[in-house]
Formats: C-alpha cells, structure tokens, sequence
C-alpha cells in the first residue's frame, strides 16, 4: 500500500491522503444515511432491538462489500472516459476528485439532517457526471468525449426503474399476501399486536423473515453501495498516480497471457464472422464505440500494438508507466468493440458466449481493485452503519404510510428490496437502496388501501428528482471554482 507515495511530491502525497479520506468519510456518511433503509423495518416493527439491528447490519455490510467483486465499482470508473483520467495534470485531477467528493458529501449530509431518504447513488453519478461536463466545458472538448454516456445512460436507467419496480413488486406481494391469509397476524401494526395479543414482538416467522431479510439486504446494500466507495478510489489512483493502478501491478504471466489470448481472439472472431455484420460493425463511429479513438475499424491494428507492447512481458511492472497507460486503452478499447459485437443481431450463441469470455480476459487486469482499498471501504461504511440511523428510520417506518406499517408490509418491502438489489449485483449496475425500500413501502400502502402521507411522499419524489442535476450543479461548480486557482 504505501509504496504508492514512493517518488511522489510532499504535497501530491499530502493530497492524495486527504482524497482517500474524502472517499472513506463518504463511505462513512452512506453507512449512516442508507443503511438505516435497511433496518428501517425490523426496528419499526419491533422485531429486532435498534442497537442489536444496527451493529448486525454493520457487520453484514462489511461482509458484502468484501465479497461484492468490483463489477459496479468500475460502472463508476467508466463514467469518465480513459483518456480524461489519464491525460490531466496532477492538479487538474487533485480538484476534479475533490470537487465530486465534497458535492456528494454535502448532499449527503444535507438530506440526512433533514430526516429525508435521498440517495447516495444519485448523488455520487451525479458528482461525476457533473465534473466529467464541466472539464469538456472549459477544455473545450466535445460534451460527447466529456463523459461516457452510454454508460451514464445504462446507469440512470438502473436508478430510475429500480424504485418503479420496487413499488409494484412489493405491492403485488403485499396484495397476494392479503388474498392469501387475510385474517392473519402477519397483517398487524405492532401497536394492534400489543393491544390484542399483548405482544411485543411480531409472531415467530414474521419475525424471522423480518431479521433475516434486513442482514439480507444489509449484505446487498454492502455489495452495491460499498463497491461505489471501491470505484471512487480507483477514480482517485488512477487520477492521480495512473502509472501504478491503471494496469494490475500484481497480475501474474498467467493472467496476462489470458490478456494477449483474448485480444487475438477477438481478431479471429471478427474475421470469421458474417460479411454482413462485419460491416455493420465497420460503420459504427468512435462515438458508437463508447470510448473516444476507440474506432472498431482500428481492431486489427491495436490488438497489433497492443500484442507488440505485450510481447515477452510477464509482469506489468516491467512496463514503463506510459506503456501501461497505453495497455490499458487498448484493452478497453477491443472490450467496446467485444461490447459492440456481443449487442448484434446475428450472432450464435456460442459466439456470444466466445464473446463474453473474451470481454471478461481483456478487462481481467484493469477490473480490479488492490485488497487494502477493498478492506478500507467495508470497515468506513461498516462503522457507518452502526451511527446516525435514527432519523431514516423514523421517515421511512413512520412517515411514508399514514398509519403504521403492518409486519406483511415491512416483508413484502424488504423482501422486494433484497431481490431488486441483488439482481442489480448481478448485472454490475449501482441502484439505490433508499428510493428502492422507500417506494416499496409505499407500494405496500397503495395496495393495502391505507393511503400515503403525502407531504412526506412527496419530500422523497423531489429528493429523487432533485439529487441527481444538484449533484451535478454543485460538483461543476467546485470544479470550475477550483480550477480558478490552479
């Protein structure tokens, strides 16, 4: 880890230590600010004590973040282009990531106060893609360059249909819980169990899948949110010392043959593949490909420098630090034309499968994260967690419905939750676990016909649509600030 300051600036390192504490104290906050959603219901329905609900769902988040992969870190890392991380000067970069860290850390702070459940998912893309147009702005580079916006678009679309499917799965699930068992306990407030039974706690497998269910979604939400923490570092690493984290150092000659295999074998496939759908690959622009310079029509070419550069090495340190910059654009590169390929009408399906292979070798060196970056993320938003819970908890349990929320209700949302989120692992997309809970206790209350309150509903709906442009407004804004000084 510390070799990392090893030839740098007093003053590079000095800020390069204050951007991974910026990181980790983000982290910190959304430990606080999200993952009260994901107790919110076993603490409201009395199933699990607060401090013991809280402290469990720490440890769960750090144990999600450490075996969550980095499959939606590095949907984060790819909100900016290559080219923009590596081709800016160290302070250039040093304002870029405090600008995006600082707006996401004020939004962030700024709703938690107010009790409201906004989301760090917003809040964070937002950042990015706030700083990513500003810079295009005021280098004078085309806004399409500025930003990676088809991976922006695949994000956004994630964050906007994921509440939608939050809402009507848990009020389905709600509505057959009703038809099912209409008369049973399951369909109580906690207030309603304590008058008629004089009970305290939700029946035995009420309350069992009310636990269950918030360590379930606290070990998703560490998965998901926690790699968001991962992507922010490597945003900073490879800003400000790309030489010695745009590649894996430590990947070994096995992994980097599987590298150079690939690249070859995405030649082989496009020259094999049907005359018809190698030109409509050839036709696609650069913008087409995701990635400026990153023109399908150039394959042969870079995978023939790209082999040149690789050829003989086993080791990535062995590279000088422009060559593994240049290693590593051409690796995305050829995954943008794989991309591009896989997405095509035409193909089998085992040339789609070949193509998945591939795309997995060609990113198998530069998707990674260094296991002491993994480890600081899972403890910050594990601490996290287990502070500062109260006022989301009392919003989201609360608020939302006009009456309490029955034990079936907090089921039917958590449960929701749990599988929207983990599918959303599954495909590599950040969502957010807040407006996926919250709009899944309203869809709770839709279908239960108890109503919704709607000055609380509707500080949630502007929070959701606000977050997002702020975000993005305040992080421009800090960046084009800072850049006045530099």
């Amino acid at each position: 880890m510390f070799d990392i300051f090893s030839g740098l600036h007093f003053w590079i390192g000095f800020s390069l230590v204050l951007a991974l504490a910026f990181v980790l104290a983000f982290e910190f906050i959304n430990g606080f600010h999200d993952t009260a959603n994901a107790v919110a219901m076993a603490i409201c329905t009395k199933a699990i004590a607060p401090h013991l609900a809280v402290s469990l769902s720490g440890i769960f988040n750090f144990l999600g973040v450490l075996t969550g992969g980095v499959g939606v870190a590095y949907a984060i890392v790819h909100l900016l282009p290559v080219e923009l991380l590596v081709h800016i000067d160290t302070g250039h970069g040093l304002i870029m990531v405090f600008s995006m860290l600082a707006a996401a850390i004020a939004w962030n702070l700024s709703t938690w106060f107010f009790g409201i459940p906004a989301s760090s998912s917003h809040t964070l893309i937002g950042s990015i893609l706030g700083v990513g147009i500003a810079n295009a702005w005021l280098t004078h580079t085309a806004l399409a360059d500025g930003v990676n916006w088809a991976k922006a678009l695949e994000i956004v679309l994630s964050l906007v249909i994921s509440p939608i499917m939050g809402f009507v799965l848990s009020g389905v699930l709600q509505w057959a819980a009703r038809r099912w068992k209409a008369d049973s306990k399951m369909h109580r407030t906690p207030e309603q169990r304590r008058e008629t039974d004089g009970k305290k706690h939700p029946p035995f497998w009420n309350r069992l899948v009310l636990v269950l269910s918030a360590l379930g979604l606290s070990y998703v939400h560490g998965s998901n949110d926690g790699q968001k923490g991962i992507g922010l570092i490597m945003l900073v690493l490879i800003g400000i010392v790309p030489a010695q984290f745009v590649l894996n150092l430590n990947a070994t000659s096995y992994d980097i043959d599987y590298t150079r295999n690939a690249a070859t074998h995405l030649e082989q496939i496009l020259e094999r593949s049907d005359p018809a759908l190698r030109q409509q690959l050839l036709r696609q622009t650069a913008a087409d490909a995701g990635a400026p310079a990153c023109d399908p029509r150039n394959t042969p070419r870079t995978t023939a420098i790209l082999l040149q550069d690789l050829s003989g090495v086993d080791n990535y340190r062995s590279l000088a630090g422009d060559k593994r910059i240049a290693v590593r654009r051409y690796l995305l590169c050829l995954d943008n034309t794989a991309k591009n390929v896989e997405s095509m009408a035409g193909l089998s399906t085992p040339e789609r499968a070949d193509l998945a292979r591939v795309r997995k070798d060609l990113t198998a060196t530069t998707e990674y994260a260094p296991v002491w970056v993994i480890a600081a993320v899972a403890l910050a938003l594990g601490l996290g967690t287990m502070v500062g819970w109260r006022r989301i908890v009392q919003t989201v349990g609360e608020k939302i419905g006009k009456q309490s929320i029955t034990y079936s209700q907090a089921m039917s949302a958590q449960l929701t939750a749990v599988a929207s989120i983990g599918l959303a692992n599954f495909f590599s997309l950040p969502v957010s676990t807040t407006h996926v809970l919250s709009s899944g206790v309203a869809g709770t209350m839709v279908a239960n016909s108890t109503g919704v309150q709607g000055k609380t509903v509707r500080n949630i709906l502007l929070a959701w649509v606000l977050t997002l442009p702020a975000a993005m407004i305040l992080a421009a804004a800090l960046f084009l600030l800072g850049m006045k000084f530099v």
